[in-house]
Order: C-alpha cells, then structure tokens, then sequence
C-alpha cells in the first residue's frame, strides 16, 4: 500500500506527491518518485479524491524522452488519442495526437490485470514546472474500465438518479437520447442527486445491483461519488408522449451491451460483461422510455414505473 500524506484531501487538494482516488468503490493510488513532476487532479475528479485506501490499482508517474517506435502486439486503435499493444503478459497505451506528430505524448504500461502500472510523460510536450495530472482522460476511465471487466462491473452510458427514498433510476442511451435533459427534470426535485448525466458504473455486490456516478459528465456536468441500490432501468427515447414499454430480456441485453464501454481485446472480459447483463436483466425490470422533455415525465416515471 502507498502511504500518501495526511494532509492529501478534498477539503485541502495537496496532490503533488500523490493522490488516491475512488470512482465506483475501485481506489487507484497515483505518485510520482520524481520530486521534479508535481501533481494535480483534474476538474471533477477532484470530487473523487480520499484520502487513503487501500488501492486496487497503484500508478507511478514520471518524466521520460520517448520515441517514434511501436512495441507489442497491437490489440485495439480507438482512431483517436490511442492504441492498446500487448507487451508480454502486460499492455501498453501509447496516447498520441497529430498536433505532436508521432512521437507520443504519454505512454501507460500495466501489469495483467491492471493492479500496477506506470506512466511517462514526454518531457518536450510539457511545460514541466507545472503541475499535471498523469491519469488525464482517457486513461483514468480507460484503466476503470479494465478493472472492472476484470469481475467487478460495468460502465455504461447512462443517467444515473437517486430520488428522495434513496433508490437509484438508471436512464440509457446513446448521444442525444435525452440524458443530460432527463437529468436536468429530476435536479428540480427536492431531495434527488444526480450521479451523472453521462457515464454511470453498475456493479453487483453482496448480490445487490448498485450504480455509481463516475468523474466524466456530460455536457450539463454532473458528477458524483455517491453510490444507490439500482431499482429501475430504462432505456432512453425522446418521443410525444410519456409511456413505457416492456422489453424481452434478450433485447435488453443487447441493448446495455450497445450503450457499454467493452474490453474487445480480452474475451474472458466480454464473457464477463455478458453474463453481468443476463444477471442484471433477470433482478431489474429494463423498459423503454418515450418521454417529453417537461415536468411532466417525472410525474410519469414517479407514477408507474414502480
């Protein structure tokens, strides 16, 4: 376990040393043993900071000079910031952008199951007298969702809300379902958190559904630590009218299959997610929602989505 300095909270950010973070239970432990690179977090992750835990995943960070070669086997290029190889019985993320060229900016090598790992930072990209944050999107959700494929949940898109008797409604669906406004209803309401308008962790524990706000929002910004027993699934569709339709199990699935973030690069993950899905869809009813974007939807959920 990486000791971290008392004085490392959310209340007072001293993050330069190190860090410890929990987003859906699963604490990562970030330092660096450079006394040249000092530390921050970012945004709403800050909301995510504790001040010590005993880590799932420990990350060390530091400077390097890297370079234009590709090493491993490559398993995944997401057409963006970056690519996934298998370098012996670990990965490696190498994150690059067309603005720096081909070297990359930022490269992360993890260990089997992603319990330790490191992370270099190109010393020429960075002003290195700042402070930074090694885990910077995407990696810090890149490496939650790894531990999780490895048994213990799943992400998936998704508004997440935990009304005033403390149960949690899990609203899906892809860009412009109507997350963010559905959200937007609920907040109205007094005694309701929302735990995310945009990405939501589900995991079962002690043979209980529960769901997780996560640090990356969307554009209404929501975010939450918090956690709530899962008690309703719907799946998103602005439409005329309020009204709800049941789903066979079969399609369920598919659908929270389509709106999660899967590992495709490990198949004992995959079956993972799946058999997770099956479980979750026998437990939670799972229905459409036809909504219109007014107070009247929360009325309709309130009455007969019970």
């Amino acid at each position: 376990m990486i000791e971290l300095e008392s004085d490392i909270s959310v209340s007072r950010p001293d993050h330069s040393r190190g860090v410890c973070l929990s987003i859906a239970d699963l604490h990562v432990a970030l330092y660096s043993d450079d006394p040249s690179m000092k530390l921050e977090v970012e945004g709403a992750t800050n909301l995510f900071v504790v001040e010590d835990a005993k880590p799932d995943a420990t990350v060390r960070a530091g400077w390097a000079e890297l370079d234009d070669q590709e090493a491993g086997e490559p398993l995944f290029d997401s057409g963006a910031l970056w690519r996934l190889y298998r370098e012996g019985s670990g990965y490696l993320w190498r994150f690059q952008t067309p603005y720096f060229g081909r070297i990359p900016y930022k490269t992360a090598r993890f260990n089997h199951d992603f319990t330790r790992g490191e992370v270099l930072l190109h010393r020429p990209y960075f002003e290195t007298e700042r402070a930074v944050y090694p885990l910077e999107y995407p990696l810090d959700e890149l490496l939650l969702l790894n531990l999780l494929a490895g048994g213990k949940g799943v992400e998936l898109h998704s508004s997440g809300i935990r009304d005033e008797a403390g149960e949690g409604s899990l609203f899906v669906g892809q860009s412009g379902a109507g997350k963010t406004t559905i959200a937007r209803l609920w907040e109205r309401r007094e005694g309701v958190e929302i735990l995310s308008d945009d990405r939501v962790v589900v995991r079962k524990v002690d043979g209980q559904f529960y769901m997780y706000g996560t640090p990356w929002h969307g554009e209404a910004r929501y975010s939450s630590p918090l956690r709530t027993p899962l008690r309703r699934l719907f799946f998103l569709r602005q439409g005329v009218r309020n009204e709800l339709e049941e789903l066979k199990r079969a399609e369920a699935a598919a659908r929270l299959f389509a709106c999660s973030f899967p590992t495709y690069h490990d198949t004992d993950a995959l079956c993972y997610t799946l058999e997770l899905f099956d479980q979750l869809t026998k437990e939670i009813a799972c229905r459409e929602l036809s909504f219109t974007p007014d107070e009247g939807a929360v009325d309709f959920i309130r009455r007969q989505a019970i």
